[in-house]
């Protein structure tokens, strides 16, 4: 006789789902509020799903941070390393940047306060600030900037996440959002530049 076993409910499908629900309700309404009865009825899902897939509450904002950090470390890692390393953090910003606003849910439950973030890139080999410190590290070596690695990456952190968070926010129209990032991320890097390089700078700048 043929058995059947029992259709599984508990698959990547209703994993997705409590993800998806879990990182919209942390980013738009505060975290008292996500309950494992809110998320799992959001999703179509059960109780028991929540607890059999990420053994509760906890587990679930985890996940969800996880995949923040997981996506963020990734498009940060695909920008090409160059000669230079001053394009190389510009990009870097960048990619920053172009991801906060392809993903603003997630930006908003990473940096939302959700959970604490260390800007040090001592989280793990998939800590998303590793690839701005390698590149500022390039720059140190290299004589361009001049500085502790940590210090000048949470400069540049610091001024990335202030404009993208006001940009997510809507307080920036985007001519003014294009203008102040490209302004204040390229002072940020001059404030950390050599006293050579910045001369170097000013004089290309100048020139007719």
């Amino acid at each position: 006789m043929l058995t059947v076993g029992r259709p599984r409910t508990n698959d990547e499908a209703v994993r997705e789902r409590l993800v998806e629900c879990a990182t919209e309700m942390l980013a738009t309404g505060p975290r008292e509020s996500v309950t494992v009865r809110a998320v799992a009825a959001a999703a179509q899902a059960s109780t028991t799903a929540v607890y059999s897939l990420f053994g509760g509450k906890d587990g679930l904002i985890g996940a969800v941070r996880d995949r923040a950090v997981a996506g963020l470390f990734q498009d940060l890692s695909a920008v090409q390393t160059s000669a230079d390393p001053l394009a190389d953090l510009y990009a870097l910003a960048v990619a920053y940047r172009r991801w906060g606003h392809g993903h603003s849910h997630l930006y908003t439950v990473l940096f939302g306060g959700v959970q604490s973030f260390d800007p040090s890139g001592e989280a793990g080999a998939s800590d998303p600030i590793r690839p701005l410190l390698a590149a500022i590290d390039r720059a140190v070596t290299a004589s361009v900037l001049a500085g502790e690695a940590k210090s000048i990456a949470l400069s540049i952190w610091a001024t990335l996440h202030g404009l993208v968070t006001l940009e997510l926010a809507g307080a920036l129209d985007a001519a003014t959002a294009e203008a102040a990032f490209r302004s204040s991320i390229r002072a940020t890097l001059r404030g950390w530049m050599t006293p050579t390089v910045f001369r170097s700078l000013r004089q290309a700048e100048l020139a007719p």
